[in-house]
């Protein structure tokens, strides 16, 4: 998965993050390759997403996660077939939303990097039984070009909505990624 390589293209680009992704650099330098990606690790994992946008109405993609009770933009685990976090969240996308059309909207002349690295605790899961753990998540923008419906996984989503991208931040603690985003798409 070539982590490192990653996460120092990415402090690059962003440097004032070293510190708020020091736990993540911890987590690399603590444990093996294998066990990055691991779903029972629970000092933490590697998990991949996608913020999803429709250009032509200026709108967000959010689902209701059933066990996180709350709306967010689709990701997920990374499975051992997935060749790159770029490639789980693409697959995360499509399974939870039906989406093929999306296309990365990418940030640098490395596809892999993502426009943000956010690091956020998962509380404890009822419905399967999995202790509280951090997530360090890698997180992708990803663009069509107008809303459509979508089929969400009903396993783990049973609702989903179009949102500005001020409701998006009202709604979800992605300051960081959020600003990015807005430059990005000059919004």
């Amino acid at each position: 998965m070539n982590l490192i390589n990653i996460i120092n293209d990415y402090l690059k680009l962003y440097p004032h993050e070293e510190e708020r992704l020091q736990p993540l650099i911890t987590f690399i330098n603590n444990h093996n390759e294998k066990d990055y990606t691991d779903w029972n690790n629970f000092d933490g994992h590697v998990v991949a997403s996608g913020f999803i946008y429709a250009k032509e109405d200026n709108k967000f993609l959010v689902l209701y996660h059933n066990d996180l009770k709350m709306y967010l933009y689709p990701g997920g685990h990374i499975d051992q077939e997935d060749k790159s976090i770029l490639d789980a969240a693409k697959r995360e996308v499509a399974e939870e939303t039906g989406l093929s059309n999306f296309k990365l909207l990418n940030v640098t002349d490395n596809i892999n990097m993502p426009i943000d690295i956010d690091i956020h605790q998962i509380g404890f899961n009822e419905r399967l039984n999995i202790p509280a753990h951090q997530h360090f998540d890698f997180r992708y923008l990803f663009v069509i070009d107008k809303i459509t419906n979508i089929i969400p996984d009903q396993k783990e989503m049973n609702d989903y909505k179009w949102v500005s991208i001020d409701e998006l931040n009202s709604s979800l603690n992605c300051k960081e990624a959020i600003e990015k985003i807005k430059k990005i798409l000059i919004i």
